[in-house]
């Protein structure tokens, strides 16, 4: 079955460009051009991967992406003309798996993509394995995360952290090395972009999350799991 991919922007041209260069590569493209057209068809569909531009009519593309984590937790990739660091934060803050600045390459759009699906997509040959931490459950296999019986609903850059974490027990990791382990060395952002995704996963697993139990603080080194 073929990746299905939504792109959402309101310039049809660069959708347009977009669904053509991934229907050569032998994707499924879906297209939509404003908040609420996107809302609903991702509500509706089962995408593999949602390309999501920030500015929007009827809903931004950053409204999109906080709602949508709600409920799924679909891989997106934010597009936008602006290039503050700010932004970008922001868009990562709201649940967004990466970010990119228009212009783009083409060609980096689909390495983005492919290293984001080579992440998320679950092989049959994976051995089957799964680890318990207090109330903490990680089905690695599935890429599920539970509390107690709840399930914790996290990201894709989420769990690629909590499994980095998690299967290094005690190991201290400098922001720069996880941006290299999680991001990918040449991604474009700095270290802000690990502090605000550990703050995210702490709210989402910690009992509390200002005195947590499972991801501690080196300070002035970086971040490590205690089991």
């Amino acid at each position: 079955m073929a990746t299905k991919i939504l792109v959402v922007d309101d310039e049809r041209f660069i959708v347009k460009g977009i669904r053509f260069s991934l229907e050569q590569d032998g994707y499924e493209v879906d297209a939509a051009y404003d908040g609420d057209e996107a809302f609903s068809m991702i509500q509706n569909g089962d995408y593999d991967l949602v390309i999501l531009d920030v500015m929007l009519p009827k809903r931004d593309g950053i409204q999109v992406c906080q709602q949508v984590r709600e409920f799924s937790d679909v891989p997106i990739i934010m597009l936008t003309a602006k290039s503050e660091d700010m932004d970008k934060i922001l868009g990562l803050e709201y649940g967004a798996d990466d970010y990119l600045t228009k212009p783009f390459n083409i060609l980096e759009l689909k390495a983005r993509i492919k290293a984001i699906l080579r992440r998320t997509t679950h092989t049959e040959a994976k051995p089957k394995n799964t680890a318990k931490f207090h109330d903490l459950t990680i089905d690695y296999d599935s890429r599920r995360v539970f509390i107690k019986d709840n399930e914790a609903n996290l990201t894709a850059k989420e769990f690629d952290l909590l499994e980095l974490f998690s299967k290094n027990v005690g190991k201290v990791y400098s922001r720069e090395k996880l941006l290299d382990l999680v991001w990918g060395y040449d991604y474009p952002g700095d270290v802000r972009t690990v502090d605000v995704h550990v703050r995210r996963l702490r709210e989402k697993i910690e009992p509390n999350p200002g005195d947590p139990l499972y991801i501690q603080t080196k300070w002035g080194v970086g971040y490590y799991f205690k089991g």
